[in-house]
């Protein structure tokens, strides 16, 4: 990734912007133990109380690197029960990279952070619906399939 990925003056600015990055080496402990790191590249998406909540292991170009950050910046906020913030994050990433691999899991999430705010089942349903039309054999699809119920 330091190759191809990192240089990107977008990958640069969003980083830069977004997150606080700590680069260690996949065999330095005791971090490395901590967070079961087996193999580099891995990406983990931490709070501040470093509580992990999105994971990646393997290579991530520029064009999926900004949206797995902002799935995991999402995830951080929906875990520690920041819904709008949450909700924002997954329409960035649904708007702003809708070829994204991490479409998918953001159509979930936001369905589910619809349905925790306003305690409809619409926003699930919605989820499920956009989900086997659009992403039909994701794991998000066969997730949200209970909400085909609703």
């Amino acid at each position: 990734m330091d190759a191809v990925t990192y240089p990107e003056t977008k990958v640069v600015d969003f980083i830069t912007q977004n997150v606080i990055p700590l680069r260690i080496p996949f065999d330095s402990q005791p971090l490395s133990g901590k967070f079961q790191v087996k193999w580099t590249p891995t990406l983990i998406i931490l709070d501040e109380e470093g509580n992990e909540h999105h994971r990646c292991v393997g290579f991530l170009g520029p064009e999926e690197l900004i949206p797995f950050l902002m799935l995991g910046i999402g995830k951080v906020y929906f875990e520690t029960d920041l819904l709008d913030d949450a909700a924002a994050m997954f329409e960035k990433v649904l708007s702003g990279f809708p070829q994204s691999t991490s479409v998918p899991e953001a159509i979930f999430y936001k369905g589910v952070c619809g349905y925790k705010r306003t305690h409809q089942t619409g926003p699930l349903k919605e989820a499920y619906e956009t989900l086997t039309r659009d992403f039909p054999e994701s794991e998000w699809a066969k997730r949200a399939y209970p909400y085909r119920l609703l």
